[in-house]
């Protein structure tokens, strides 16, 4: 029998909003711009425009929680989105 040596894993949890604990995308009523959640723990800029979107309790949510769903209802991604997409 083989040992291994224990494997270390660590991962970064993901702090998201209250409301939006399960959802991935949130809309601007206002603007109809939409954000990844995903990108406001890595860019302050995202977290501060989610910050004061989440104050104006003007958001949206989708259903089912996709960028495509969005789309389908008038929401353009935010540059944000557009610049991870060409990052992966």
């Amino acid at each position: 029998m083989h040992s291994h040596p224990p494997v270390r894993v660590s991962f970064q949890a993901v702090s998201r909003p209250t409301r939006f604990e399960h959802n991935r995308f949130v809309g601007d009523k206002r603007s109809q711009v939409v954000y990844d959640l995903d990108l406001a723990d890595s860019d302050p800029d995202v977290a501060a425009a989610v910050d004061e979107l989440l104050a104006s309790e003007q958001y949206a949510a989708f259903g089912p929680d996709t960028l495509a769903e969005a789309r389908n209802r008038g929401y353009r991604p935010h540059p944000s989105v557009h610049a991870r997409s060409r990052d992966e």
